[in-house]
């Protein structure tokens, strides 16, 4: 891979285009409480700098170099981590982020990103079928998908955890869900995790996170499980309804979905995330997206090369 930068990777004050807001699809409840993204107290974004003349191998991005554009896969409905402001149709957060750290290492500005709004029970579909060029959120890495698709990363390890009510004290835990209705959404790890017949729990399944949390709120079930990073968001944007319960009870390594044969993009995506982990940016987009949700900073797994 080569990749000639105009100038070295440069900070400087980017406030997020979009918040959680309330009554709009994604945010589920009310805005999120505490520091906001792009208020003047949160920690700024980082400024990607644009590469020029790079020369990947890559199907891929030839493709995207000859149209002009990336169409770049995310979820929109999770708080800090993808979010689409249904007013602006802005997008925000932490994976938004990590997706536009990306695609300025392989030449194209925001402006040349083709946001895909794309669930989690089509994400190989997307991928496989060239509808993406790339798709990052929050996409658990694991063996029976590195089938259909390919994974740069990981550049994240969640874990899948419990959102309940604030006034809940019944669930404490995976091992206190017996006969207790869980919603997740279809396609999901953890939605396989919950339904082990050791948890004892019911399942409700639906296609997206807003929805369950929705659900949560309106009490027709009585918790939901995913990520703990998702759930984390969720809890802040509904601060004194919701909470995050227990410690995780799964390991969810998070990669960048891609093409499974394009092994040329694969490597080029690693090395941003090398580069970028080495040199802050990777801190410094997760502490103005991410963390501001309450999940302490802690350095990503290091990348898994296949």
């Amino acid at each position: 891979m080569k990749l000639r930068k105009s100038a070295a990777v440069a900070v400087a004050v980017l406030a997020l285009s979009a918040t959680a807001c309330g009554g709009k699809e994604g945010s589920a409840g009310d805005k999120p409480g505490g520091v906001q993204p792009g208020a003047s107290n949160a920690p700024s974004l980082p400024k990607y700098i644009v590469a020029t003349d790079v020369k990947v191998d890559s199907p891929t991005l030839k493709a995207a170099q000859k149209r002009g554009k990336l169409i770049v896969g995310s979820k929109a409905d999770q708080p800090y981590l993808g979010f689409e402001d249904q007013a602006t149709k802005k997008r925000s957060g932490f994976d938004i982020e990590i997706a536009k750290m990306i695609a300025a290492d392989l030449g194209f500005t925001e402006n040349q990103i083709e946001w895909k709004t794309v669930d989690s029970s089509t994400r190989e579909t997307a991928i496989s079928s060239g509808q993406v060029d790339y798709y990052v959120g929050t996409y658990t890495i694991n063996d029976k998908r590195k089938q259909q698709v390919g994974f740069a990363g990981p550049y994240y390890k969640a874990g899948a955890a419990l959102l309940v009510r604030k006034d809940e004290t019944a669930i404490t835990g995976p091992d206190t869900l017996k006969g207790k209705n869980v919603c997740s959404i279809k396609g999901s790890t953890p939605l396989q995790e919950i339904k082990n017949p050791k948890y004892g729990a019911k399942t409700t399944e639906l296609a997206k996170y807003s929805d369950c949390v929705q659900q949560l709120l309106t009490k027709q079930v009585d918790a939901v499980t995913t990520d703990d990073s998702i759930l984390k968001g969720y809890a802040a944007a509904n601060s004194g309804k919701l909470k995050v319960v227990g410690e995780p009870f799964t390991e969810e390594p998070y990669g960048i979905g891609m093409n499974k044969d394009d092994k040329a993009l694969r490597e080029a995506v690693n090395k941003s995330l090398e580069t970028h982990v080495k040199d802050g940016t990777y801190k410094k987009i997760y502490d103005a997206t991410l963390g501001l949700s309450g999940s302490p900073y802690t350095a990503p797994p290091a990348i898994a090369r296949y």
